[in-house]
């Protein structure tokens, strides 16, 4: 009996904690309790944690928002909000909203480990933006473009063994492979090896992906991250166990590269002297300004920025260019329109057998396209969860108390038939109509598009993002034609909405073949 009252007193202490907290709130903000959503989610997390856990919530989210409204109540304290004047008030330009606990998940539980990804301190943040924004500036891409063209002449090799053996194969694999290789390069100056043989080198993505599921999860319990961060990676199959090998990795790197540089001459003079751009890596440009001055860029900076160029910049670029060819290979007509612009311009000597960059600004359609995959398979799934600041704020008509999370699924705002109309249909030419003919609408449409966030919080690697699909899609369009194994593809969401079986067959095309 004593045991028995022993083991219940956890499960006793937490309902008083749910009840206590629903007092609170109510009388905080009485307007707050009428806002809908399911039951179990008025209490208790696990309603949403058992929603991630089965890896759709971004259908989820949608559907939510269609059967109870604008605004929709998944936890205690969490809003999930649809409204197109919430997407300004919570993260436009000099929003004081900070980013919620759910980023403790994604952080080593030391409080003197921190990223630009999860920093939830505004003005440490922007400080810390400030100082390497000019390494992701689109005038930087020039250096990047030779690092990504080696890669895609890979890319274009391999496809090309996949014709003449006809085999089936897995497209979003060699596509992160790709982006996990240019990233690597554009970081570290060596490619990871991933193209070579379309092996996980070392376990690199084995690795990724389980830090993206434990720290999906554990965020939404993010009390609970300093506790079992430890114990779970001394387990190599676990999350934890993943993330420390990536932060090993980075910081062997950056190892390497200080012995290195401790050996070598300076460049500088000779840099001087040449005004061409020099094939310099991101950590290279890191230290340099580092050794300039070392106060303002300190070797954690260098970790830092390099880990988060790794976990952030492989698997969004990959969905991302699986978006892209996926919705072209279920509509043919808006390929076909693709593959005929890209030929127009390889013909009139305006498109290299290497893609340029600026080649690709060129081509209208194209941008039109990825564009629209972007808007209908956005990377990230879930709401980009924010605390309401001190004071409260009024979102949506309701006003919501300071330390309330409220967040804006990317995929809820791109769904939004009063901006995208027919928005389930891919319509890239809603971008080019809209541009010539309805300025009001394209504003519109641009206010709620952020496949990569919006604000001070948008992804500082995005042009180099931009430049690898920018290149890679109208190379791989104009020399080869895919077909699609399945009509529809199954996905994965923990935070980032992964493809499970983009099975493809390829061939080469008879022109690029002549």
């Amino acid at each position: 009996m004593h045991l028995l009252l022993l083991l219940s007193l956890p499960i006793l202490s937490y309902l008083s904690k749910c009840i206590i907290h629903l007092f609170y709130t109510t009388w905080q903000s009485p307007s707050l309790t009428s806002i809908p959503g399911p039951f179990l989610a008025r209490f208790t997390r696990l309603w949403y944690f058992s929603r991630v856990w089965k890896g759709h919530f971004e259908t989820d989210n949608l559907d939510l928002h269609a059967r109870y409204g604008p605004v929709v109540r998944i936890a205690p304290g969490h809003y999930s909000i649809s409204e197109r004047t919430a997407v300004k008030t919570v993260y436009g330009t000099g929003s004081r909203f900070p980013k919620s606990s759910w980023y403790e998940g994604w952080k080593h539980p030391s409080p003197d480990r921190w990223t630009l990804f999860t920093d939830r301190n505004i003005k440490r943040h922007s400080e810390t933006r400030k100082r390497f924004s000019s390494l992701y500036s689109m005038s930087s891409l020039l250096h990047y473009e030779e690092f990504a063209d080696q890669c895609a002449e890979i890319v274009c090799e391999r496809l090309t063994e996949f014709a003449q053996s006809g085999q089936t194969f897995d497209l979003h694999y060699w596509l992160q492979c790709y982006a996990f290789d240019v990233i690597g390069d554009i970081t570290f100056g060596q490619r990871f090896g991933f193209l070579d043989k379309g092996e996980d080198i070392e376990g690199a993505i084995a690795a990724l992906q389980k830090v993206m599921a434990y720290s999906t999860l554990v965020g939404i319990y993010p009390e609970w991250h300093p506790r079992v961060y430890e114990p779970l990676s001394r387990f190599t199959s676990t999350g934890p166990a993943g993330r420390s090998f990536i932060m090993r990795f980075v910081a062997e790197k950056i190892h390497q590269l200080n012995e290195q540089r401790k050996t070598q001459p300076s460049q500088q003079p000779q840099q001087q002297q040449d005004p061409t751009p020099q094939r310099q890596d991101f950590l290279e440009k890191m230290a340099i300004a580092r050794d300039k001055d070392p106060e303002k860029v300190t070797d954690y900076h260098l970790f830092m920025m390099g880990n988060s160029n790794i976990i952030a910049g492989s698997d969004t670029t990959a969905i991302s260019l699986s978006a892209i060819l996926y919705h072209l290979l279920r509509n043919p007509a808006m390929l076909a329109r693709l593959r005929q612009e890209v030929d127009e311009f390889t013909a009139q000597g305006r498109c290299s057998a290497r893609v340029t960059f600026k080649e690709s600004q060129a081509m209208p359609y194209l941008q039109a396209v990825m564009k629209e995959a972007l808007r209908m398979h956005s990377a990230t799934g879930l709401p980009l969860w924010r605390e309401v600041p001190a004071g409260g704020a009024e979102i949506s008509g309701r006003f919501f108390p300071e330390g309330s999370v409220v967040g804006v699924n990317t995929w809820v705002a791109h769904y939004d038939e009063g901006v995208f109309p027919d928005a389930k249909s891919f319509r890239p030419e809603r971008w080019i109509e809209a541009e010539k003919d309805d300025p009001t609408r394209l504003q519109m449409m641009n206010e709620m598009y952020m496949p990569f966030g919006l604000g001070s919080r948008t992804c500082l690697g995005k042009h180099i993002s931009i430049l690898e699909m920018s290149k890679l899609i109208p190379q791989m369009i104009r020399d080869f034609e895919f077909r699609l194994e399945k009509r529809t593809w199954d996905t994965d969401n923990k935070w980032f909405v992964k493809p499970l079986d983009f099975h493809v067959k390829v061939a080469v095309r008879a022109k690029a073949a002549g």
